[in-house]
């Protein structure tokens, strides 16, 4: 079969209807939150439009950049020291609500390193497993050395905290780790072996732990750790078929929190209705499905790894956070991929996705 002369177009066209999506539910669930704090209902899809300007040109340029540029020991260490620099450097600067996610720099720009770890950990292990194919049945010298980096990340970022994140890291680690040849029985002994962690980080944490006994029982406090997922509830509910219209959506009216980030879903599912809803899950579907094709159709196994790891990094986040809208996993700070406002994920997202189109140009 004759190797692709460009990229991957469903895979391209998806991502920019993603975007293009994602900046007119923006404005949608932000122009009238925006207007009653800065007297611009332009302000957060302004913010976004700019990211997603500048996270299209990154988007393009690396898909005309040979993957294999990634592939060098000097690259991934390099990213590697820097990316865990940036992990440690947020815990020096100024928290916002009890949290140390952003570095910023003044008013202007915040710059999240969590969404750097994501491509810059699958791009790791992509090169470390590619050239240990052979001996996946080693845990001491491959499948321990794979998780070290992957567990140094994950800590960082539930430090912050930031247990959605880690998760999607701990997620994409174990679906590469397996893809890449893993045994079984070490895919399960990695799953038992982070139970017992993640119930302590949500027992031994009071608002993870109220937050899962509202996911459990939303109507036990519906003012307190109940808000969030009830208000979301009413907003998909509400929606119907069909949905009550394009701005029209009345949970975003400082009902709904965070209605242009973590909650944009529900938001969609308001206004757009099931229909809507649903072209949006098609549109994820296609993506992952156009990226899969990538990553199995590749005969290089960077390139296969490297493009199933970023294909699985965006569906499992974008899991996450429909299931948390849904009331289908308790409520975690994890942005709909493409979609949610978030500058430094956008961005980082696009630039991810460009690399994957240019694995896609090689790919048989």
């Amino acid at each position: 079969m004759a190797k692709r002369a460009g990229v991957d177009k469903w895979l391209f066209f998806t991502t920019v209807l993603l975007i293009v999506a994602g900046l007119a539910m923006v404005y949608s669930a932000s122009a009238v939150v925006a207007q009653a704090r800065y007297q611009s209902g332009f302000t957060f899809v302004g913010k976004q439009a700019i990211w997603a300007a500048l996270g299209v040109l990154a988007m393009l340029l690396l898909s005309h950049i040979d993957y294999t540029f990634y592939k060098s020991p000097l690259f991934i260490y390099t990213a590697l020291s820097v990316t865990t620099f940036l992990l440690v450097l947020v815990f020096f600067m100024p928290g916002s609500h009890n949290t140390h996610r952003w570095i910023r720099f003044g008013n202007f720009f915040t710059l999240q390193p969590s969404e750097i770890a994501k491509p810059v950990l699958v791009l790791f292990l992509a090169w470390f497993l590619s050239t240990r194919l052979d001996k996946m049945t080693e845990g001491r010298s491959t499948l321990l050395r794979a998780a070290l980096i992957p567990l140094v990340f994950c800590a960082l970022i539930v430090r912050q905290p930031d247990l959605g994140t880690a998760m999607v890291l701990a997620g994409v680690t174990l679906l590469m780790l397996f893809l890449a040849g893993m045994p079984w029985k070490y895919l399960i002994i990695g799953i038992g072996a982070m139970l017992p962690p993640l119930a302590w980080l949500i027992i031994m944490v009071p608002w993870r732990l109220r937050r899962v006994l509202a996911f459990l029982n939303p109507d036990a406090d519906p003012q307190g750790a109940g808000f969030h997922i009830n208000q979301s509830l009413i907003a998909v509910a509400t929606g119907g078929i069909t949905g009550r219209g394009y701005m029209d959506g009345q949970q975003k009216l400082f009902f709904l929190p965070e209605a242009h980030t973590d909650f944009i879903f529900a938001n969609i599912a308001e206004e757009m209705g099931l229909i809507g809803a649903i072209a949006l899950l098609a549109l994820f579907v296609v993506f992952g499905m156009r990226g899969l094709r990538t990553s199995f159709r590749s005969l290089d196994p960077f390139a296969r790894l490297a493009a199933f790891g970023i294909t699985m990094t965006l569906l499992l986040q974008a899991f996450f956070n429909i299931s948390v809208v849904l009331s289908l996993l308790p409520t975690k700070g994890i942005p709909l991929p493409l979609i949610s406002s978030g500058g430094t994920s956008l961005f980082f997202t696009l630039a991810s996705i460009g690399v994957l189109l240019n694995i896609s140009r090689k790919a048989d």
